[in-house]
């Protein structure tokens, strides 16, 4: 355990670390597994009731939530409200690093599992906790999820759905940056500590940048081709903006990047008249070499299939299932149902009868 305290090891940067991880559904899961992918011996604690609600939901295409999420992890099957529970938890939290959870507040203090309760036995436990709202406010035990958090937060644009989760994917990158700053906290004070993680902030914090309709003009848009594809336009730079513009033939346009008014609605018009004058992959072929910050808008397969994911080895697919990868990561496929918690079990001393006992209670 607490390999990176030791220095000097060569494998993954997080190798000799535990998480051992009570979340459920997409926050938590991909918080746990960025941390697997760096290398930390994640353990999945389930219900042993169906386990992670994920595993149940329907499968996309080549997309299969549960599989994608909770590669590279160890599932243990434990009902945390289980009289014998607390021991078991105890036995596997002595040998972990960092335990992350979900729950509700009040939720979390009624199975023992809250920050506080966790370090009072174990102080150099690192304990995040990933709820809606965090641990205080008037929201604090609200049910949420991610188009709650962006309606509240002000980044939705009704009537539109939103598009990527940002709520709970930017939560989760949050907690991954605080586990690994806590983690070198402890290598100087010995000791770890208890982190709040609002999924609600997480969207909140999105508002201090600007969004995409505050810089859409002729050089920051969409335009559609004559085949009906789209082609993205970044040019926010003058000098992206000049060569775009030189590209399409119409210098003129290059003192007008950032136009207002009537002329703005002429400069854009004038660029999607051009645009559909080609198709897609004409006016790539014309682009080609060029420095203006131009891309085709792929469906999801052709991104899977671009040439630059291809050379960086970003694909895997592993029994129908197609992984998003580090460059060049390994992928263990997501475990099934308790599929290790004897090995886990017995990593944490807990002896054959004792397992033999739980497991005929209904606790593992």
């Amino acid at each position: 355990m607490s390999a990176p305290e030791q220095g000097g090891h060569t494998g993954p940067p997080l190798h000799g670390v535990r998480v051992l991880d009570l979340t459920r559904l997409l926050p938590g899961a991909y918080a746990t597994l960025l941390l697997a992918d760096l290398g930390a011996d994640v353990i999945k604690i389930e219900d042993p009731r169906g386990g992670d609600g994920m595993r149940e939901l329907p499968t996309r295409g080549h997309i299969d939530y549960f599989a994608l999420l909770n590669r590279n992890k160890r599932s243990v099957t434990l009902d945390l409200r289980s009289p014998d529970a607390a021991m078991v938890l105890d036995a596997l939290l002595a040998k972990s690093d960092v335990v992350v959870d979900s729950f509700r507040p009040s939720t979390a203090r009624r199975l023992g599992v809250d920050g506080e309760t966790l370090r009072a036995r174990h102080p150099r436990l690192i304990c995040a906790s990933m709820t809606g709202f965090g641990l205080s406010g008037p929201y604090v035990e609200r049910a949420a999820h991610d188009i709650n958090y962006q309606a509240l937060a002000g980044t939705l644009t009704p009537p539109a759905l939103p598009g990527p989760l940002v709520a709970d994917i930017g939560s989760a990158m949050q907690t991954v940056i605080r586990v690994l700053a806590a983690l070198v906290q402890r290598q100087h004070t010995g000791i770890g500590c208890a982190i709040d993680v609002s999924i609600h902030e997480a969207a909140l914090a999105w508002t201090m940048f600007p969004s995409t309709a505050n810089l859409a003009n002729a050089c920051y848009n969409l335009y559609e081709t004559s085949d009906g594809r789209w082609l993205a336009l970044g040019a926010l730079e003058a000098k992206f903006w000049a060569g775009f513009c030189e590209r399409i033939g119409r210098p003129d346009l290059i003192p007008l990047q950032h136009a207002e008014g009537d002329e703005r609605t002429r400069v854009l018009s004038t660029v999607r008249d051009i645009i559909r004058l080609r198709t897609r992959d004409e006016w790539l072929a014309r682009f080609a070499g060029a420095d203006v910050c131009l891309t085709p808008v792929n469906s999801g397969d052709e991104a899977l299939g671009d040439p630059h994911v291809k050379a960086r080895g970003l694909v895997t697919r592993d029994r129908g299932i197609t992984y998003i990868t580090p460059p060049h990561g390994t992928v263990r496929p997501a475990p099934a149902l308790g599929a290790d918690t004897d090995a886990v079990l017995d990593e944490a001393g807990i002896e054959p009868a004792t397992r033999t006992r739980l497991r005929a209670n209904k606790t593992v």
